[in-house]
């Protein structure tokens, strides 16, 4: 991996956290109050309107990016260069060798090429951006696509979020402060990886809300319909009306208008 004259290191296989289960709190669960926030080295594999937002953003606030999987590799490495010298350029493979956090932000016709070429995921933090829009093979009826792409990686610890939003709604609302902060929606069955991506997610400046497991997160997933929040802008304390809605199988509350 290059990036300007420079090679970046690969780093060892040890994430930022090692435990891969563990039990949390129904309101822990939701909003990490201490998430973790140390600079991290984030691997995009897709750096198009939502990965390129994650890498805007992660920059930043002082992260690395590792950014991969793209049909014209000479626009992918000027894209890197805007970035300065915290973006580098790789292959699918050596972004899930060398990142503490891999993004996947491709179209949903193509996850499937690019978890082959991203290799095993053994062990490795993923969160899944994608949306089910277009060709490709898709969830069984009742299942959620978090659910179907989490079984398309199951050694992966994986986490799904930066889905509901446009990627310039995000890129705009991102470093909110205090009460208007937005909300990035978060669901994953693994709960440590998920305090990982929570902790990411607030850095950028959004706040983190955890609707539970992969089975449960239809609510987050297109299209954008009545008694989902796809498609929304949502504050801290909606969402977490929102969540315990879900948890109680009612209908969630009326999508909230702000100013």
């Amino acid at each position: 991996m290059a990036t300007g004259g420079r090679t970046v290191p690969r780093r060892s296989r040890t994430t930022p956290s090692t435990r891969r289960r563990g039990s949390a709190s129904s309101r822990d669960r939701c909003h990490q109050s201490k998430p973790r926030a140390e600079t991290m080295r984030i691997g995009i594999i897709g750096a198009g309107h939502i990965g390129g937002n994650v890498a805007h953003q992660a920059v930043r606030v002082g992260h690395e990016v590792i950014l991969s999987f793209s049909r014209d590799p000479a626009t992918l490495r000027a894209f890197a260069s805007g970035l300065g010298d915290r973006a580098a350029v790789g292959t699918p493979r050596e972004v899930v060798a060398s990142a503490d956090l891999t993004v996947l932000a491709v179209p949903w016709g193509v996850v499937g090429l690019a978890l082959e070429q991203a290799g095993p995921l053994d062990g490795r933090l993923v969160v899944d951006t994608t949306n089910q829009f277009g060709s490709g093979p898709g969830p069984a009826p009742g299942q959620t696509a978090a659910a179907f792409n989490a079984s398309r990686m199951p050694e992966a610890r994986y986490t799904k979020s930066f889905n509901t939003m446009t990627s310039g709604f995000q890129a705009a609302v991102a470093g909110r402060s205090g009460h208007s902060r937005v909300v990035q929606w978060l669901c994953g069955d693994d709960e440590e990886a998920k305090k990982v991506v929570a902790g990411f997610v607030e850095s950028l400046g959004y706040a983190p809300v955890d609707l539970g497991g992969v089975a449960d997160c239809a609510v987050m997933e297109s299209p954008r319909r009545p008694n989902a929040v796809y498609g929304e802008e949502y504050r801290l304390a909606d969402a977490l009306a929102v969540v315990d809605a879900v948890r109680a199988g009612r209908p969630i509350p009326p999508t909230p208008a702000y100013r």
